[in-house]
């Protein structure tokens, strides 16, 4: 039997930034309060829930963006809603139908910004081919929220009768990641004034129906995908490492990082495995369809650096171990704390 991590006792009796990062506080809070919510039987947490109606099989997933600032290079918090919500369907082998969006306004946000963020959350819906078709507005005092922030509600339908999920890794199966990692963290955090950039650094936000799409062409043996969102490629491996029981190695050498984001992060002392994307995914793939998922996957515009990137081992211990340039392994673990507070 796989081991499995104790319900956390939080250390802590207040809310911290860190609870939101995607790494491993989100993770303790999530088990230790948010838990008690959900179906007794629902063992693995994934970015979408599935459910059927009259044998029509569903699945919907919600989310809420937060990012600070609400406009940044290559994209704005708008967009964001959008992408992000078709890419936690689509890594859950579904295709988007519709969405819901709800705002949350502060008194005094400007009407031209706001106007500007709904014109490219429209914008962004209708190039992914997904209608809005219902949403909320609330109204709070000023100093009660920052500017604007948005929940998004989509539903989908499932194109493989294979079931997606975290828990599905098997000791083989190979690690396929569609392209160079950590842009958007360092675009979001240049944008904030923080960094003076000689080459500018934009998200990499954009949505990721398509390219799931032609992963799953041809029924292969797909265990489960993950977008990196909050907490990075470190943050997706280990959550599926532990849901599956398994080992992860992964090679450094292997990994597609940007020269200019990569030095960012070693000036800053960040850890690109940690830092937030917004469109990238990972593929954990039976081993014999690996090579035909990376050709599909290098084919569409959104996965042409594509790259096998590792492989799921047999292991008592559901750790994620890097093999270094210099041959040597290291630890990769969940991130802790807050890295970057309001990334997504």
């Amino acid at each position: 039997m796989a081991e499995r991590c104790p319900v956390p006792a939080l250390p802590y009796r207040q809310v911290l930034l860190g609870h939101g990062s995607g790494g491993r506080w989100m993770h303790d809070l999530i088990e230790a309060v948010f838990r008690r919510l959900l179906p007794k039987d629902l063992t693995c947490l994934n970015d979408a829930a599935d459910f059927q109606v009259d044998g029509l099989r569903l699945a919907i997933t919600t989310d809420s963006f937060v990012v600070d600032p609400i406009f940044f290079p290559g994209g704005d918090i708008g967009q964001l809603a959008v992408h992000g919500t078709v890419n936690d369907l689509a890594v859950s082998g579904a295709r988007p139908l519709v969405l819901s969006a709800a705002f949350i306004l502060e008194e005094g946000f400007l009407l031209e910004d706001l106007e500007r963020v709904v014109d490219s959350m429209r914008e962004a819906s209708a190039r992914v081919g997904v209608p809005i078709v219902t949403g909320d507005t609330k109204v709070v005092q000023r100093g009660k929220c920052d500017r604007v922030f948005i929940n998004t509600t989509g539903v989908g339908v499932l194109m493989t009768r294979r079931v997606l999920s975290a828990d599905r890794a098997r000791p083989g199966d190979l690690i396929l990641l569609n392209g160079d990692i950590a842009a958007h963290g360092i675009a979001v955090l240049a944008a904030r004034g923080e960094l003076e950039l000689d080459t500018p650094i934009v998200s990499d936000t954009a949505p990721l129906h398509t390219l799931v799409e032609a992963i799953l062409e041809g029924d292969p043996q797909v265990r489960c995908m993950r977008d990196l969102t909050r907490g990075g490629l470190a943050s997706a491996l280990n959550e599926i490492a532990q849901s599956s029981g398994v080992g992860i190695r992964i090679w450094e050498d292997r990994i597609p990082i940007r020269d200019e984001v990569r030095g960012v992060c070693e000036v800053l002392g960040l850890d690109p495995l940690q830092v937030a994307n917004e469109g990238k995914l990972i593929a954990i793939v039976a081993r014999e369809d690996a090579e035909a998922v990376l050709a599909r996957m290098r084919a569409h515009p959104l996965g042409r650096e594509a790259a096998i990137i590792g492989e799921v081992v047999e292991d008592r211990r559901p750790m994620v171990l890097m093999k270094t340039r210099v041959g040597g392994f290291r630890v990769v673990d969940m991130l802790a704390g807050e890295q970057l507070p309001r990334i997504c």
